[in-house]
Parts: C-alpha cells; sequence; structure tokens
C-alpha cells in the first residue's frame, strides 16, 4: 500500500507549496492511494493522524511525504522515525530529496537536511520573538487579537440592552450575545 503525509503549521498556511491541498495533490500525483493530514506544529510530538498511519504501516508499505520537515522538524524525532520506518521495511519516499536509506551516504544527507529544517524552525522562533519584544516597546502594543469592535461600539449595544433583547441587539449591531454578556458583568463589576 501507498500511503501519503501531510502536514501544515496552520490551516492558513499556503506558501511555498506547504498547504494541505499542494501537499496532497503532490502525494496523489506520486502514487498515495490514502493520505493522512495534520494541522500541527512540527515541534509536536503526538500528531493524531501520524499516529494513525504509524498504526497502520507494514512492511512492504511506502510512505510518501512531499518534503523532510513535514514529517520531524527536529533531528533527532526524524532520525528515529525514518530509522524505525527504515527497519520495519517500510519505503520511506521524500519527494524533494528521493527515496531514503540506511547507507551511509544515506544517512549523511537525511541527517543533514534534518539538521536545517530543526535550524529554519530554531531561527523562525528566534525571529518571532525578537519582533514580539520589539513590539512590546510600543505603548500601544495589546497582545492578542485586536478588537473587533470599539468602545463606542460596545457601549452603544450595552445601551440598546435596556429596551431589545440579546437577540435583537444582536442582529442591530453585529455584537455577538456572549460578547454583550462579557462585557455587561466587567461593567457591573467596576
Amino acid at each position: 500500500m501507498v500511503y501519503g503525509y501531510a502536514r501544515v503549521s496552520t490551516r492558513g498556511q499556503a506558501k511555498d507549496g506547504n498547504s494541505l491541498e499542494a501537499q496532497e495533490n503532490a502525494l496523489r500525483s506520486a502514487g498515495a492511494t490514502k493520505i493522512y493530514a495534520d494541522a500541527f506544529t512540527g515541534t509536536r510530538t503526538k500528531r493524531p493522524e501520524l499516529d494513525k498511519l504509524m498504526s497502520v504501516l507494514q512492511s512492504g508499505d511506502t510512505l510518501i511525504v512531499t518534503k523532510l520537515d513535514r514529517i520531524a522538524r527536529s533531528a533527532t524525532q526524524g532520525i528515529e522515525l525514518i530509522e524505525m520506518l527504515l527497519d520495519k521495511g517500510i519505503v520511506v519516499h521524500v519527494l524533494n530529496m528521493g527515496l531514503m536509506d540506511n547507507t551511509p551516504t544515506g544517512k549523511l544527507i537525511r541527517n543533514i537536511m534534518l539538521a536545517f529544517s530543526e535550524f529554519e524552525r530554531d531561527m523562525i522562533v528566534e525571529r518571532t520573538s525578537e519582533g514580539k519584544a520589539i513590539a512590546k516597546m510600543n505603548p500601544d502594543f495589546r497582545e492578542g487579537r485586536p478588537k473587533k469592535f470599539s468602545n463606542t461600539q460596545i457601549n452603544h449595544a450595552l445601551s440598546l440592552l435596556e429596551n431589545h433583547s440579546y437577540r435583537q441587539v444582536e442582529q442591530m449591531t453585529g455584537i455577538s450575545k456572549s460578547t454583550l454578556i462579557r462585557k455587561k458583568k466587567t461593567e457591573n463589576k467596576a
């Protein structure tokens, strides 16, 4: 059986041909008949679909991934996983590298590529942390998602609750009932 595995860090990831759809198309073109896909960061060790795939793979099966970093971002994790698959008699085909094997040259190339993947991930984390630290220096910095509604809009909606139901105010303003209830509770505490 020929299996494929695709992974994205987030469902919205679509750059560099890394979207789930692009990976699945490439895997099908390479002959994968059953594809497992996860939307989790590569640093997570427990990925539900990968775990399911690992439980069905048998000797003689082929596992196809588009890039080495889709299956593992840590060099240690990738080395262990690929060696375990090869030892079980499972063919590992990385589309942008070729077939993996346990020859000294194959191990060297695999280890170097996994080290580069881990380095790249670490650099992304470092740049993100630096960017966040710089942003926090701005006095107007607010952590988290930007507010969808201004304080004026929220206050207007809360004033409408004096003569209208939550459902009516939600329909008039687009502000959800749960948001209105939460804001009303914080207003009452103040």
